[in-house]
C-alpha cells in the first residue's frame, strides 16, 4: 500500500519516545504477561467493545476521574488469575519510589486487562498464583526493543484457527507525532481469510511486515463467520491492546483515540467484538509534543491508531511460533512460510 505516514524506526509501540515494553512468560504454564511503562506517569484512557472483559482499575481512567497519570499498563493471560500480574507490577514500582502520593506512601496506578488462555486444567496445579511474579519479571524486562509472536501476553493466545500472539506497529505522522499499537491477539474470530494465508489487514500492510501477500481475495461468505467456537478451546478468547502517542492529549482525547483504534481491530479480525470476547483498547499519551492543530491532529492520531492496530494484529499472528502441545497451528507452519 501507499502509506500516508511511515512506520517509526522499530515499527513498535516504543517508537513513541519514552515508552518501554517488557514480556515474561512461563513455557509450562503456556501463558504470560506484557507490561508497558515509562519513566514518568502518562495520561491513559480505555474503551471496551467486547462482551466479556476482565479488567482492573479502568474506572479511574474516565475523563472525570481524579487520577491524571498512570505508571504502567498490563496485558496478561490467565483470565481472572492474570489480573494479579498488576499486583506484582505495582509492588515493584512502589519499591522504586513510583506512584500516586498518599501521605508519605506511594500508590502506583497500574490498570490491567486479561485474556483467557486457560482451559486444560493447568491452573489446578499452580499452588501459588504465578502471575504476580510474571508481572514483576515483565516490568524488569521493559525495554525499547521486545519480541513479537509467542511472547508475553501472547504466549498462549489462539486467534480463530491459528495461534495468536503479541503484535506491535507504529506510524509517524507528517507533523512528527508518533503513534503505536501493542496487542495480544486471542480472538474468537480469525486474522486470516478462511483457509488462505492472506490477512484481513492486508490492505493496510506496509512493506512485507506480515508476509507481503497483499490484500486478500474477495472472501467467501463462510469466511465472515469462521471462529473457534467448535475448537477445543472455544471459550478462550479476547484481544487486548494499547495504542499510544507522544502527543499532549487530554484523557478525553485519549479516550477518543482508544475508541477509534477499535476500527483497526475490526478490520483485522473477523468477526470482532463478539459476546465471547473481552475486546479492549487502552490509550496512552506521554504529552511530549504539543498539538499544533487541536482539531485536525487528534483526528489523524485516531486514524493512525486504527491503522497501527490492524497491522499489529496481523504481525502478532504472523510471528507466532510452534510450541509442543499447541492448541492450533501457527501461521508459518500451516502455510509453510518463514515468519
Amino acid at each position: 500500500m501507499t502509506a500516508p505516514f511511515a512506520p517509526g524506526p522499530r515499527n513498535l509501540i516504543t517508537d513513541v519516545a519514552g515508552l518501554r515494553v517488557g514480556n515474561a512468560q512461563d513455557a509450562a504454564l503456556r501463558s504470560g504477561v506484557t507490561v508497558l511503562t515509562a519513566d514518568a506517569p502518562f495520561a491513559a484512557a480505555v474503551h471496551v467493545m467486547g462482551g466479556a472483559p476482565g479488567t482492573r482499575e479502568t474506572d479511574l481512567l474516565a475523563p472525570d476521574k481524579l487520577v491524571e497519570g498512570v505508571d504502567a499498563l498490563v496485558l496478561s493471560g490467565g483470565s481472572v488469575f492474570g489480573l494479579a500480574a498488576a499486583d506484582g507490577v505495582a509492588g515493584a514500582l512502589r519499591a522504586a519510589g513510583r506512584g500516586f502520593a498518599v501521605g508519605a506512601s506511594r500508590a502506583p496506578i497500574v490498570p490491567a486487562a486479561i485474556l483467557f488462555d486457560l482451559g486444560d486444567g493447568r491452573e489446578a496445579e499452580w499452588g501459588e498464583n504465578p502471575y504476580p511474579a510474571l508481572g514483576r519479571a515483565a516490568l524488569a524486562a521493559a525495554s525499547e526493543v521486545f519480541a513479537l509472536g509467542s511472547e508475553g501476553a501472547g504466549t498462549g493466545a489462539v486467534a480463530g484457527a491459528l495461534k495468536g500472539g503479541l503484535g506491535s506497529a507504529s506510524l509517524v505522522l507528517p507533523s512528527g507525532i508518533a503513534v503505536g499499537a501493542l496487542v495480544a491477539v486471542n480472538a474468537l474470530g480469525q486474522a486470516t481469510v478462511g483457509d488462505l494465508p492472506q490477512f484481513w489487514a492486508g490492505p493496510f500492510e506496509i512493506g512485507d511486515e506480515f508476509g507481503g501477500l497483499g490484500p486478500p481475495p474477495a472472501p467467501a461468505p463462510a469466511s465472515l463467520f469462521a471462529t473457534k467456537l467448535d475448537a477445543a478451546r472455544a471459550g478462550a478468547n479476547t484481544t487486548i491492546a494499547i495504542v499510544a502517542t507522544d502527543a499532549a492529549l487530554t484523557k478525553a482525547q485519549a479516550q477518543r483515540m482508544a475508541a477509534a483504534a477499535h476500527d483497526g481491530m475490526a478490520r483485522a479480525l473477523v468477526p470482532a467484538h463478539t459476546p465471547f470476547d473481552g475486546d479492549l483498547v487502552f490509550a496512552a499519551a506521554t504529552g511530549a509534543r504539543a498539538l499544533g492543530d487541536p482539531l485536525r491532529e487528534p483526528l489523524e492520531i485516531g486514524a493512525a491508531a486504527a491503522l497501527c492496530l490492524s497491522r499489529a494484529v496481523a504481525r502478532g499472528v504472523f510471528h507466532a511460533r510452534h510450541m509442543p502441545g499447541d492448541a492450533a497451528p501457527c501461521w508459518a507452519t500451516k502455510f509453510g512460510r518463514v515468519a
